[in-house]
């Protein structure tokens, strides 16, 4: 028959190839015109482990697969909290699987990892669970807590589904990118498709989890849902804001291969002099975005390329070195305001 479903799918499909299992049955007569009851198989459990997560390069599976792809700069997995959710792996298993993530993304260098927090955790519960987990990298941030969404089975259209939230944190982080920068921090943003939270956050737990690297997920009432939270899971002051983390892994990326035309170039005062002018071009248009502080550019950055970078040892290495400073623009978290009373009664 032209409608067997062999024939439909492997007719159509560029992904999708259809072969029977055991070999092709002789064809059966048709049957009877009449109503049939169908049998459904027993479902079988599903195991999982954590090698399924982790996978291997060489079989381009799991977190470490994606060390294949030079181009992805965002990692979540929101099938491990699927997984968790179904008691497939327990609270140790899933911090060790977060931990895999961000040693991926540091050993690649190139990624930042969104983490989700458990689910059914309150405030106090999470900010315990935080400090349990022992958490900390820069190449990571956690989000807290889960979001609620319309189920999208749900053909009545009322039935809502909560989800944990790294992959509309991930889509928030691309449309911040897009349309700001990546030097912009990806917070204050509206969480497009989130109908509520599942726990509520308020001012003093937010201030409490804050400075632990949880970025919290809160409800603003006629201002929508929103992410009010731009941190890393770092405890290096230096480097606890995402957008500065990500920024630099843009910079770097962007002067490892905008340099490529540099390999066995001769290396010497001209060849050093290119770089400098090629870095310090590439620099100039991120601040002038905005994306680094300072009156001047000298203020904002420095792109270093000489004798002293390119030492005779360096130079019989076959290494050139060019060494860059960079004042990022960080998030203003606090908006101070001051606000005097004056005898006369006025204010200012």
């Amino acid at each position: 028959s032209p409608r067997y479903v062999e024939m439909l799918v492997n007719g159509v499909s560029q992904y999708i190839w259809l072969t029977p299992a055991g070999g092709r049955a002789p064809n059966l007569p048709a049957p009877h015109a009449g109503t049939y009851e169908l049998e459904k198989p027993a479902p079988q459990p599903l195991s999982v482990s954590s090698n399924d997560f982790v996978g291997d390069v060489r079989q381009r599976t799991g977190f470490d697969g994606l060390a294949a792809i030079d181009e992805i700069t965002i990692v979540c997995a929101p099938d491990l909290m699927s997984s968790y959710k179904q008691g497939l792996i327990d609270d140790n298993v899933l911090v060790g699987l977060q931990k895999a993530m961000l040693t991926h993304c540091e050993q690649m260098g190139d990624r930042v990892a969104i983490l989700d927090a458990p689910p059914g955790k309150d405030p106090q519960e999470m900010l315990e669970w935080r400090d349990g987990s022992m958490i900390d990298s820069e190449y990571g941030a956690l989000y807290y807590p889960w979001i609620k969404i319309l189920d999208p089975l749900d053909r009545t259209g009322k039935r809502m589904l909560s989800v944990p939230p790294c992959g509309h944190m991930a889509g928030i982080w691309a449309r911040t990118d897009s349309e700001r920068g990546v030097h912009k921090a990806p917070a204050n943003e509206v969480v497009r498709g989130a109908l509520d939270v599942v726990s509520q956050v308020t001012d003093g737990e937010q201030g409490l989890m804050n400075p632990k690297g949880v970025n919290c997920i809160r409800s603003f009432g006629t201002r929508g849902i929103r992410v009010w939270g731009a941190r890393t899971v770092s405890s290096d002051a230096a480097w606890k804001y995402i957008n500065v983390r990500r920024f630099f892994n843009y910079v770097e990326d962007s002067i490892q291969h905008g340099t490529q035309w540099a390999v066995f170039e001769p290396n010497d005062f001209s060849l050093w002099q290119r770089l400098k002018r090629d870095v310090t071009s590439f620099l100039l248009r991120p601040y002038r975005d905005g994306a680094l502080f300072g009156a001047t550019p000298d203020q904002a950055f420095y792109v270093k390329c000489d004798t002293e970078t390119n030492p005779p040892d360096q130079i019989d290495a076959g290494m050139v070195v060019i060494e860059i400073g960079m004042c990022p623009v960080k998030p203003a978290e606090f908006v101070v305001f001051r606000v005097t009373q004056l005898a006369t009664g006025g204010g200012a």
